[in-house]
């Protein structure tokens, strides 16, 4: 995987663009991510870049994960968001801390890489739910997919609310397609 610091920032940017194109229409659509609307996906995601920088810089996050974290305005809720979360992440120690999420107590490193899925994947999950597959960052999807599979894959985490069951996509789908299948997502 590389630097994953730097894999944040590039999941944050594809996002990025992704939340910048969604349009006002579309917050009540429904997603590859369960039961969640573009909506509740958005809210979810920046709910957990506000709470992994307060982890990281040692300040309170102010909500719990699930609160509305979007207002009136989700777009630039993700941008404040987003901005907050880069600096924690690029603060120095960042990975020498230990960051207490929903899964528990968990390493800086193992943190940073639950952090670059969660972002990642939510931001296919909006682009498909959107009409946005055009701005997918399809080798970052294809290194995600390959690092989970690296590490013997997520059978672990395939509960209900995280991950699903494996769904079949085609071979020849695209690497964020392939990506969501593995997760259990509905395509």
């Amino acid at each position: 995987m590389g630097d994953i610091i730097e894999r944040i920032d590039q999941a944050i940017a594809m996002t990025a663009g992704i939340v910048r194109g969604i349009e006002e229409h579309q917050w009540g659509a429904p997603t590859p991510c369960g039961k969640w609307d573009v909506r509740a996906v958005l809210n979810h995601t920046v709910g957990g870049m506000r709470i992994f920088a307060a982890e990281l810089t040692g300040t309170d996050a102010g909500a719990d994960h699930e609160a509305d974290w979007l207002g009136n305005d989700p777009q630039a809720a993700f941008a404040a968001a987003a901005d907050a979360d880069r600096e924690a992440w690029h603060r120095e120690g960042a990975l020498g801390r230990t960051v207490h999420i929903s899964l528990g107590a968990v390493p800086g490193p193992m943190a940073a890489v639950i952090h670059f899925t969660e972002i990642l994947v939510h931001g296919v999950d909006l682009a498909v739910a959107t009409g946005q597959e055009d701005r997918m960052d399809e080798r970052l999807c294809e290194e995600l997919l390959a690092m989970m599979h690296g590490m013997g894959g997520i059978d672990a985490y395939r509960l209900p609310g995280v991950f699903g069951p494996e769904i079949a996509a085609p071979a020849e789908a695209p690497a964020h397609l392939r990506l969501l299948a593995y997760l259990g997502r509905t395509l």
